[in-house]
C-alpha cells in the first residue's frame, strides 16, 4: 500500500535515511513541488544529476512499488489541489494582474507557509517550547549575516518572557567568549539558512561538545548544523527574488513566542509589568494621554 500522506511530507520524513544521491533528487523534487516530479524517470533523474536507478530506489523507500505508482500518487495530489476551493483565490492585489510581483510573491510566501506547516512536526514544536520555557537552563541565541535580524528579534522577546537569555554576536572572533559561559544542558538557538556559514557550523560543534542542546531554524535544504541539532525546523524560503524569504521563519518564531508566553504567564506577567514601569520612569515611549 502506498503512503496516504503527501509525497512532500514523506520525502522530509525519510531524508535522513536517504543516500547522498537520493537526497539530491529529493531536494530537486521539493524545489518546484509537485510538478517537478511529473516528468519521466529519466528526465527527473537527469534534472537532478542522478541516475535512474537512484530514482527507482528512492521511490521504493517512500513506500511505492515503482516510479509509475509514485507518479500516479503525485497526479492525485495535483488533481486534489486543482479541484479544491481552498486553493482558489482572487489576486492578492486586486488592481494588478496575477503575474505582478505583488501577487507572485504573495503566492510563493503562502505556498511556503502551507508546505512548511504541513511538514512541521508538532511534537518537536511542543518540545522546543517546553525547553525554552524552563528556567533550569540558560538560553543563547545566534544568527548569521542575514539571519542575525531574526536572532535579535527572538532574543528581544525571550528577554521579556524569561531570565538568562544571551544574544551571541555573529562575528566569529567574538562568539568563543560566549561559549565559555555555556554549560551542559543549556540551550543554543541557531538560525542558519543557505549560504550556510562555516563559523556557525563550528560554533554548533563546539557547544555540542560542551553538552548544550541545539535548536536549529533552517531552510528546506537543511543547514549542516542539523547533524549537531537536537531539534530542527526545516522551513521553506523560496520566493521570486534573488533573496530568500524570512516570512515562514518569522511566523514560526512569533508562534513560539506566543506559546512561551502562554506557558510562563505567571512569571512573564510580572516581568512585563516591571519592564513597563521602567519605560514609564525613563519616558522611553511617547504618551498621548
Amino acid at each position: 500500500m502506498p503512503p496516504k500522506d503527501s509525497i512532500a511530507v514523506r520525502l522530509q520524513g525519510k531524508m535522513d535515511s536517504l543516500t547522498r544521491a537520493e537526497r539530491q533528487l529529493a531536494h530537486k523534487i521539493l524545489e518546484n513541488y509537485p510538478v517537478s516530479g511529473l516528468g519521466s524517470i529519466t528526465t527527473v533523474s537527469e534534472n537532478a544529476g542522478v541516475s535512474t536507478p537512484t530514482a527507482a530506489r528512492m521511490v521504493q523507500k517512500l513506500g511505492y512499488g515503482g516510479y509509475a505508482e509514485f507518479q500516479a500518487a503525485l497526479r492525485q495530489e495535483i488533481e486534489a489541489r486543482v479541484s479544491s476551493p481552498l486553493v482558489k483565490h482572487e489576486s492578492w492585489a486586486g488592481n494588478v494582474p496575477d503575474e505582478h510581483i505583488l501577487n507572485r510573491f504573495a503566492d510563493a510566501a503562502m505556498e511556503n507557509i502551507r508546505r512548511s506547516l504541513a511538514q512541521l512536526d508538532v511534537a518537536t514544536f511542543d518540545a522546543v517550547c517546553q525547553l525554552l520555557a524552563s528556567e533550569k537552563s540558560a538560553v543563547f541565541v545566534v544568527g548569521g549575516r542575514i539571519t542575525r535580524a531574526l536572532a535579535d528579534y527572538f532574543f528581544l522577546h525571550l528577554q521579556v518572557v524569561r531570565p538568562r537569555v544571551t544574544l551571541i554576536q555573529s562575528i566569529s572572533n567574538a562568539w568563543p567568549h560566549y561559549i565559555l559561559e555555556v554549560d551542559e544542558g543549556d540551550v543554543i538557538v541557531i538560525f542558519d539558512v543557505r549560504r550556510y556559514e562555516n563559523s556557525t557550523l563550528k560554533l554548533a560543534e563546539m557547544v555540542a561538545e560542551r553538552g548544550a542542546r541545539i535548536v536549529l531554524f533552517t531552510d528546506q535544504w537543511r543547514s549542516p548544523v542539523h547533524k549537531f541539532a537536537d531539534y530542527s525546523f526545516n522551513l521553506h524560503i523560496d520566493v521570486p527574488s534573488s533573496w530568500d524569504s524570512a516570512v515562514v521563519i518569522m511566523l514560526l518564531l512569533e508562534t513560539v513566542i506566543a506559546k512561551l508566553q502562554e506557558l510562563t504567564w505567571d512569571k512573564t506577567r510580572p516581568r512585563m509589568e516591571a519592564l513597563e514601569d521602567m519605560f514609564d520612569r525613563t519616558r522611553f515611549f511617547r504618551k498621548f494621554t
